[in-house]
């Protein structure tokens, strides 16, 4: 299994530079990432980094930002101690509450104990905290659901916890895919049915909601996918894009016979629900 590579980067002023070298980096393979004041830590597989990786990153050539950085190896059995030592819980609508299993338990409606490792999907990041908030406000009572791009399980976990009644959780990512299988296990999920794989996956599946907080360009490639597996009146919310993409993702939605419902947004990142029929 893998090694993965951290970068440190810092960054001033921080926003909105850290924003998008995310998402610069999320076309790279880079996975994961951690943001502290003034400093974004971004993790990739070593497998999948090469010496040049950061070459044609614009916002590194932006003299608007000053951003520095460092890079070093870390094993994957180090990665919890990283990750204790930057994870706080967070709470989501004063009735959800993600969190590690070294924080102490509170008295909440859903409280979801998450061991991220590797994979994204902590609820710290503002796409994921507005699919929470999504899964919050909808009702999931009885439904079939897909959480596409499942990272840690943490969408597919609050899912069941609303009612679902049959749940896949699918990544590419064989460290998401294990991670995924192990918050399953520890929020004593039973209908949540985790597998790795893309969209080829998706074959004769159908289901009443979709989630995919995912980048756009995968969005992108993959509505016409998610729209044929939707059932009948099925809803499908997106996230992993920013404002200005909305026109993008709704003239792909309205192509594939999906219509625009609402959004939420955090900073310049947006979620978007949409309904089928």
């Amino acid at each position: 299994m893998s090694n993965y590579i951290e970068y440190n980067f810092r960054i001033t002023p921080f926003q909105p530079a850290s924003e998008i070298l995310m998402a610069e980096l999320g076309e790279l393979e880079f996975e994961s990432f951690i943001e502290q004041e003034n400093e974004l830590s971004a993790y990739i597989q070593k497998k999948d980094w090469k010496e040049n990786i950061l070459d044609g990153i614009s916002i590194l050539e932006n003299p608007d930002f000053e951003i520095t950085f460092e890079v070093k190896e870390i094993e994957q059995e180090n990665w919890s101690a990283t990750w204790e030592e930057n994870f706080e819980p967070i709470t989501v609508g004063n009735r959800c509450r993600v969190r590690a299993p070294f924080h102490e338990k509170l008295d909440f409606e859903h409280d979801i104990v998450i061991e991220p490792k590797m994979s994204f999907g902590t609820g710290h990041h503002e796409t994921t905290q507005m699919m929470l908030h999504y899964i919050l406000e909808n009702d999931f009572n009885g439904k079939s659901v897909l959480d596409m791009g499942s990272g840690t399980g943490v969408l597919a976990i609050l899912t069941e916890m609303r009612g679902a009644s049959k749940l896949d959780a699918i990544d590419i990512d064989y460290w998401c895919f294990m991670n995924a299988t192990e918050n399953v296990k520890r929020n004593n999920c039973s209908r949540i049915n985790v597998l790795e794989g893309d969209s080829a996956l998706l074959r004769n599946r159908k289901y009443d909601i979709i989630l995919a907080n995912i980048n756009r360009n995968i969005l992108l490639k993959d509505i016409p996918v998610y729209s044929n597996c939707l059932n009948s009146d099925g809803l499908l919310f997106l996230s992993g894009f920013y404002s200005n993409d909305i026109p993008m993702i709704t003239e792909r939605c309205n192509e594939a016979g999906l219509r625009f419902q609402n959004n939420l947004q955090e900073d310049e990142w947006v979620a978007a629900r949409f309904s089928k029929g």
